[in-house]
């Protein structure tokens, strides 16, 4: 799947169900069908909406791992713990499991944000405090992660 691109303030009924917003709708649109997998995210307060491909991607690499270490059961137990399969209904809605809205602090008010192949989905508040905490050191951040020697550029 191609990356994806957007984010937008959502709302969130009263049931927990959230109305997907058509631009992204669209970009899912070859995938709706498979449906997704919702899972809490490991370093935010937020949750993770994967494609079920991107989810059988994922799963594959952990799928390799030594389950006769401890450290890798405890890793699989910690990272599938709350995954729910979920669909996006005939009217375009996406229902939040209970737990998962408590985990992410989601009332209302909500973002929801392309993070290239999966969705991140943020109480509006926390995915706002989340950016200008980040603010400060993006700078600094995008040289590390994404910065390139000369010589990678075929310049000496």
């Amino acid at each position: 799947m191609d990356s994806l691109i957007g984010t937008y303030e959502c709302k969130v009924d009263a049931k927990g169900r959230l109305m997907m917003p058509v631009a992204l709708k669209k970009q899912l649109s070859p995938v709706l069908e498979e449906g997704f997998v919702l899972r809490r995210s490991v370093f935010q307060k937020c949750l993770e909406l994967y494609p079920m491909a991107e989810w059988q991607v994922l799963m594959q690499k952990i799928n390799k791992l030594n389950k006769f270490k401890k450290k890798n059961n405890d890793f699989i137990r910690r990272f599938t713990a709350g995954v729910k399969m979920v669909e996006v209904d005939v009217n375009g809605r996406l229902l939040i499991p209970k737990d998962l809205t408590v985990f992410a602090n989601i009332s209302k008010n909500i973002v929801v944000a392309s993070a290239i192949n999966i969705v991140e989905i943020w109480d509006k508040d926390l995915y706002e405090q989340a950016i200008d905490d980040a603010a400060d050191d993006f700078a600094e951040l995008a040289e590390e992660v994404m910065g390139q020697d000369d010589e990678d550029y075929g310049i000496s």
